[in-house]
C-alpha cells in the first residue's frame, strides 16, 4: 500500500461529538441517529480514514450527516488499531508497517459482519461515504452492489484505469467523486480521463472539483 503526506497530516476539528459507541456484531461503531423521525430502512455507512475514531473531525461528520436526516454509522474496521495520529506527527510511527496488517483480508470482513447485521434489525438501503483509505472500500462495497449509492472524498489506494473500468462494468451504484487540485492518491490528470470511463454508466456519476484543495479536505482541512 502507499499514501502521499497529506493522507496524514491535517487539522482536528473543535466541537463534541454527540453520537453513541455501540457494538454492532461485536464491532465497535460510532453510531448517530436523527432526532424525529427518519427511514428506519436506511443507513449511512462512514468509512473513514487511517485515523478512525478517535480523530474527531470523522465522529463530528456522522453527527452532521445524522442532523440531515439519516442514520450513520462509522464501523471500526479498523480493528481497534488506528494510526496514532499524536506519534505518527512527531515520526515515530510506522505507517508502512501499519498499512501491511490493515489490508482487505483483515478490514472488509468487518464491514461484511455490521452490514449483515444491520440488515438481520431491518436495513433494506445502504449508502456509503468514504475518504482517502475508505474511498477504496466504496469502491469494492459497489462492487458487489452491496450499497445504493456511493461517495468516495480524495480516495486513495485505486488503481488507474482497472478499478475505474471494474465499477462501470460491475456496479449499479451511482457514483460522486469529491476531487481536489493537489492529490497524488487521485491526481487531477487522471481526473477527466476517469469522467471518459464514467460517461455512459446509467446508474449515475458526477465528479466534484474543489479548487485550491489538496487531499484529505473533506475530513481534514
Amino acid at each position: 500500500m502507499s499514501f502521499c503526506k497529506d493522507c496524514v497530516k491535517g487539522v482536528t476539528h473543535e466541537g463534541t461529538p454527540t453520537g453513541k459507541i455501540e457494538k454492532i456484531a461485536g464491532v465497535e461503531c460510532y453510531v448517530a441517529t436523527p432526532e424525529g423521525d427518519y427511514p428506519k430502512n436506511k443507513v449511512i455507512l462512514f468509512l473513514p480514514d487511517v485515523f478512525g475514531i478517535p480523530l474527531p473531525n470523522n465522529p463530528l461528520l456522522v453527527d452532521d450527516f445524522a442532523r440531515n436526516g439519516f442514520k450513520t454509522i462509522l464501523p471500526d474496521y479498523l480493528n481497534g488499531d488506528p494510526v496514532p495520529a499524536a506519534e505518527l506527527e512527531a515520526g515515530t510511527f510506522d505507517i508502512q508497517k501499519w498499512f501491511a496488517s490493515h489490508g482487505q483480508d483483515a478490514t472488509r470482513p468487518v464491514l461484511d459482519k455490521v452490514i449483515a447485521a444491520l440488515k438481520d434489525a431491518g436495513v433494506t438501503d445502504f449508502g456509503a461515504t468514504g475518504y482517502c483509505f475508505g474511498g477504496r472500500y466504496v469502491f469494492d462495497l459497489a462492487f458487489d452492489n452491496a450499497i445504493k449509492v456511493g461517495v468516495a472524498s480524495h480516495p486513495s489506494l485505486l488503481k488507474f484505469p482497472d478499478d475505474f473500468e471494474k465499477y462501470v462494468a460491475t456496479s449499479k451504484t451511482p457514483l460522486l467523486i469529491n476531487s481536489c487540485t493537489t492529490d497524488s492518491m487521485f491526481p487531477k490528470e487522471i481526473h477527466e480521463k476517469t469522467d471518459a470511463i464514467f460517461a455512459k454508466f446509467e446508474p449515475g456519476y458526477k465528479r466534484e472539483y474543489f479548487d485550491g484543495c489538496t487531499h484529505g479536505f473533506a475530513v481534514q482541512r
